[in-house]
């Protein structure tokens, strides 16, 4: 990602829109930053749930379920922690 700083930028050779956001100053900071193009779409709410239904199919096969007690004791421990 690339960035441009252009210290003492005189206003008049801004853009319209921009020169009225600077009111009466005679020059500025301008800092151009590039925006990095997403190529990442949005999951469907389909795609979401498929996703997580997976993923709970994978951490069950791996044995990895815990009972409550388990869980609530890892909590406990975990918030204990921060209050020594």
């Amino acid at each position: 990602m690339n960035k441009i700083v252009r210290q003492h930028y005189p206003v008049e050779k801004l853009p319209e829109d921009l020169r009225l956001l600077v009111g009466g100053a005679e020059s500025v900071t301008v800092e151009l930053t590039e925006e990095a193009a997403s190529s990442l779409q949005p999951l469907t709410r389909e795609q979401a749930v498929a996703m997580m239904r997976q993923s709970q199919q994978e951490h069950a096969a791996r044995g990895a379920s815990i009972t409550t007690e388990e869980a609530v004791r890892r909590v406990r421990e975990l918030r204990d922690e921060w209050d020594d």
